[in-house]
């Protein structure tokens, strides 16, 4: 392996990464989006100058996927991404078996600027740092404006950092430790699923301080009070449901919530490093009022929130990786089993899912020309429903991805919104 980390010509996945490739399919694709929409119509070939000059500043993201006797890899390519319009469902699979596709894409339609990202490349927190990137090239290009302050993009001349590249579970994993509890099973959603291929966005748009001053007045985080909101739309709508009342108070709720992992442990990687809690709610203790539901969050991120509990997610999921019977399983008997496996200890454990990737910004300079910004989850099948969260320039959105063509549950979770006197603005992709 060469000294400059630009030059390597082969990448192994991180211990998120050899999932995510494993499990993906058409229905659960493990590919998500974040979406830039301006105040003006794209110009595709400046979108495409930008994206040239910045990829090689990404030297791990200009690769494709290849296929070894006992892993994927990944393998640098000197040829570079293309920019494509929209033309089908978005989040759709990344077919990279044949080593001829990027683990990403960049994508436009009318005045939006697309870019889906398989999970097996990098999480929310990689994928906006290369969003923010582009969209400031493609001003550079497209207006010849060059700003101040990048912010949190990256400088596209500065020199290449092994540590952004780096498997910071392994970095950070520690022998000997013991592994977290095991998933209870918990309520799942009902609904019919869309055809395969199929992926529907719904966005509710919010003013962040009015939201943000509720939560305070309840004593939380914006996070755990539309967490709050989430699991009390989803417990109204199992109260309402026509199950028997002694199946309603024998459901579990819990809602999936990634936390990055930088924010714990000193890592700049653009790669996965991110981990998951599920708080839940048990319908058998009785109804939650919106305050109980708060202290019960508050006191469950308070107990499992913390760099021990986290080093026990971490050190199960390298080990299991490490195993020697597992390595030496050939891949293809790896992809037919982790789904399963998956399905099983994974999705099993959760209802949905709810992420929020916190206040993003753009330098100043750029403010008048981008009106908003969306991040959407990948689709699953076992949750077919999750919302992610992102605020940008005074608006929160909450971005609904589903693979069933149902609303309740929306319907529920944007009229509690509005009950607290919050005006919501809805955008939607459904035809």
């Amino acid at each position: 392996m060469e000294d400059k980390p630009q030059k390597l010509k082969f990448y192994s996945l991180d211990n998120a990464g050899v999932m995510y490739t494993a499990i993906a399919s058409s229905r659960m694709s493990t590919v998500y989006r974040m979406t830039v929409g301006l105040n003006e119509v794209v110009d595709p070939a400046m979108l495409q100058k930008a994206l040239d000059v910045i990829i090689p500043r990404f030297p791990y993201f200009q690769v494709t996927l290849k296929r070894g006797l006992f892993w994927y890899y990944y393998e640098h390519t000197e040829v570079k991404p293309k920019v494509e319009e929209e033309t089908f469902y978005p989040c759709k699979i990344m077919r990279q078996r044949q080593g001829k596709t990027f683990p990403f894409r960049v994508l436009y339609y009318n005045s939006y600027v697309h870019v889906e990202f398989n999970h097996s490349i990098c999480d929310g927190s990689g994928g906006l740092i290369f969003l923010q990137t582009l969209i400031i090239q493609y001003f550079k290009e497209n207006k010849g404006i060059t700003p101040v302050n990048r912010g949190k993009a990256m400088d596209i001349d500065s020199e290449i950092d092994p540590r952004e590249y780096e498997d910071a579970f392994k970095l950070y994993y520690k022998e000997g430790v013991p592994p977290p509890p095991g998933n209870k099973k918990v309520y799942h959603f009902p609904f019919e699923l869309l055809d395969k291929g199929e992926y529907l966005l719904l966005t509710g748009i919010v003013p962040v301080d009015q939201i943000l001053g509720l939560a305070r007045k309840y004593g939380c985080t914006l996070t755990q009070f539309m967490l709050a909101l989430y699991f009390e739309s989803i417990q109204e709508y199992i109260q309402n449901s026509p199950m028997s009342e002694k199946k309603k108070h024998q459901q579990r709720i819990a809602i999936n919530v990634p936390v990055d992992l930088r924010k714990i442990f000193p890592s700049i990687t653009l790669r996965n490093f991110f981990m998951s809690l599920n708080p839940e709610i048990d319908l058998a203790l009785g109804y939650f009022t919106r305050e109980e539901i708060i202290e019960q969050i508050k006191g469950y991120m308070g107990l499992y929130l913390n760099r021990k509990n986290i080093n026990r997610y971490i050190s199960r999921n390298v080990r299991n990786e490490q195993l020697i019977f597992l390595r030496l399983i050939p891949l293809w008997v790896k992809k037919l089993a982790m789904p399963i496996v998956y399905k099983r200890f994974g999705e099993r454990g959760y209802t949905s899912g709810l992420s929020n990737l916190g206040n993003v910004s753009f330098p100043e300079e750029l403010v008048p020309y981008i009106k908003s910004l969306e991040v959407f989850p990948p689709p699953s099948v076992e949750s077919r429903l999750k919302l992610v969260m992102v605020s940008y320039n005074k608006n929160l959105s909450l971005s609904f991805g589903k693979t069933s063509g149902e609303t309740v549950i929306e319907k529920i979770f944007f009229r509690k919104i509005r009950q607290l006197g919050i005006p919501v603005k809805i955008v939607t992709n459904k035809r």
